[in-house]
């Protein structure tokens, strides 16, 4: 294909010289060549004299379309230089070796004047002419394309953001509230069209400037989004979809580079993203640094976690269960792990390092949750589960409710187990801590060994008893402390006074167990005495109804209006019995 031949021949002087650029060929002129290219002059140089008239160019930045604007500023014929080509100009400038050493204002000069003074102004200028370099490596290197890309958007980056942190320091000291969260800058979607080793080298660029790593964070998420789009990480499936091994690679690279570059502050990412990745992580089979990593960021974040994040389908198919329950063992422990470290390095004259109750609960709550769905696997054995449960600290769990849930679906999804089997699941339960509603219903479960419904029902009669001598039942919370073998000054002032209210509540309700055992007996005692007292009844005829039966209060009300001093003598007389005058002593009697 022949081109440039129109603006060419416009001097009426033939061509003496035709210049072919991959499929392109084109007929030009030596003179105007010779003089702006250093690289063309060494060619026509090295020639040793023979009349040059051929010359075919290899590796040309840009192409023949970057060639035709070069050789365009060589005739002096005006174009226009944008954002789009500048990188390709600079590019086959730095080719062509169009330098000041062979003309005043060549095109490697006007390419870095118009780079400085307006296509580095922007961020979005920068990422774009930067995106462009990426298929001219290495020669964008040499001419310092990339580089001055990366540190325009580095410097424009971090000085949007310290601006950013200033306006919200300024509003929190005003008496608003202020929450560091991160915050999605509006450039941020401009980054994921970077190829993730450039991407890599803005980001170490940008924190190196001053860019806050909680900022890192939405830039990072919306990039996995888009590069590890169309992995099927969601869902119960074990099934893999077949990808080509070239793509597998290279979103296996782009997931352990995004890892190395999460913020290593704490919360600066959400854990159901870190949950996302981890997924990520385990289908493409990465490393294991890289999955221990992102194990142990969870743990760190367990309290934020929801089930969801822990179910984490098994794509190997070396394991038979349905979820991958030793990723999950391993967070539990990591978690364990570093609340230790927090107690151990917490240095304090006689005082104790409590973590959050709230998240102590919740974490309690999310483990036997996610128990009580891993027990409908059936592949699921006695070992792994109680591995599992026995990661669930005592202090978390204010209940064994949850516990007995998770052991009671097991044990349904798992008939063949033997008594033995059946009686190390439920010894991972406290039986006196289950609500009176759990124990009735533990008391008529058939899949339970007859061991532990015996202990059940026992601790059951125990709390009858005690409420009946008056004491506080076992399920108390003062009960539950002793049983879990804590002190005093292990709980916070907030659960103290639940536990009082509680305590009162318990004590009020056997007051009022109490008071209705005692007007029961007082009722009984009343009929005996009012039975056994002689009472003149007139003889009923037959066609008269019988009389009523007298009640307890009728009596009672009867003896005390006998007893009143007020009452008149006709009032309290009954129309069947005789008055009865009494006698001539006892009336002048002082007795």
């Amino acid at each position: 294909m022949n081109r440039a031949s129109g603006w060419a021949f416009s001097h009426e002087i033939p061509s003496d010289v035709t210049v072919k650029v991959g499929e392109v060929s084109f007929s030009l002129h030596k003179f105007p060549l010779v003089s702006k290219s250093g690289y063309i002059e060494k060619l026509v140089s090295a020639s040793s004299g023979d009349d040059v008239s051929f010359i075919e160019l290899y590796d040309v930045p840009g192409g023949a379309e970057a060639f035709e604007l070069a050789t365009k500023f060589c005739y002096g014929i005006n174009f226009e230089i944008s954002v789009e080509n500048i990188a390709d100009l600079r590019c086959v400038a730095e080719f062509l070796e169009m330098t000041e050493d062979y003309s005043v204002g060549n095109l490697v000069g006007r390419a870095d004047s118009y780079l400085n003074e307006v296509a580095l102004k922007t961020i979005s200028g920068a990422v774009s002419i930067l995106h462009v370099s990426e298929r001219l490596l290495p020669i964008a290197e040499k001419a310092k394309v990339v580089s001055r890309c990366i540190d325009a958007i580095a410097f424009i980056a971090s000085k949007e953001t310290q601006l950013c942190s200033s306006m919200r320091s300024d509003i929190s000291s005003d008496g608003m509230a202020s929450h560091q969260r991160p915050v999605v800058q509006w450039w941020a979607e401009d980054f994921t069209v970077l190829r993730i080793d450039i991407f890599q080298r803005v980001v170490i660029a940008m924190l190196a400037r001053g860019f806050k790593q909680f900022a890192l964070g939405p830039i990072i998420m919306l990039y996995a989004q888009k590069s590890l789009r169309g992995l099927e990480i969601f869902g119960k499936g074990r099934k893999k979809i077949e990808i080509e091994a070239q793509e597998e690679h290279e979103k296996r690279v782009v997931l352990e580079t995004l890892v190395s570059l999460l913020p290593r502050e704490k919360n600066a990412m959400s854990v159901s993203f870190l949950s996302m990745l981890l997924r990520a992580a385990i289908y493409l089979e990465t490393t294991v640094a890289c999955r221990l990593d992102l194990e142990k960021r969870m743990a760190l974040q367990l309290g934020q976690a929801v089930l969801d994040d822990l179910l984490i389908p098994s794509y190997s198919f070396a394991g038979d269960t349905l979820f991958d329950v030793d990723t999950v063992q391993r967070i539990m422990m990591n978690y364990l792990q570093s609340e230790d470290e927090k107690h151990s390095a917490y240095n304090a004259d006689d005082e104790y390092f409590s973590p959050s109750q709230s998240d102590i609960y919740g974490i309690g709550k999310l483990m036997e949750n996610y128990l009580a769905e891993v027990a409908t696997d059936r592949n699921l054995v006695v070992s792994k589960f109680i591995t599992l449960a026995e990661l669930i600290p005592q202090q978390s769990r204010s209940t064994d409710d949850g516990m007995y849930r998770a052991i009671d679906i097991y044990l349904k999804a798992h008939p063949i187990l033997s008594d033995t089997e059946k009686k190390k699941v439920c010894s991972v339960m406290d039986c006196q801590k289950l609500s009176r509603d759990a124990c009735a219903h533990a008391a008529q479960n058939d899949r339970l060994p007859v061991q532990t419904v015996v202990q059940i029902l026992y601790y059951e009669q125990q709390r009858l008893r005690d409420s009946m001598d008056g004491t506080v039942g076992w399920d108390s919370p003062n009960n539950f402390r002793d049983k879990a073998n804590l002190s005093p000054n292990e709980l916070n002032p907030m659960s103290n006074e639940f536990s009082n209210l509680r305590r009162e509540n318990e004590e009020l309700k056997l007051e009022i167990v109490k008071l209705r055992m005692k007007l029961k007996e007082i009722e009984i005692s009343s009929l005996r005495s009012a039975s056994s007292s002689p009472v003149i009844y007139g003889s009923p005829s037959a066609d008269k109804p019988p009389l009523p039966r007298k009640s307890f209060i009728n009596s009672v009300s009867k003896k005390l209006g006998r007893l009143s001093p007020f009452s008149r003598g006709g009032a309290t007389s009954n129309p069947l019995k005789g008055r009865v005058k009494p006698d001539k002593n006892r009336r002048h009697s002082i007795s």
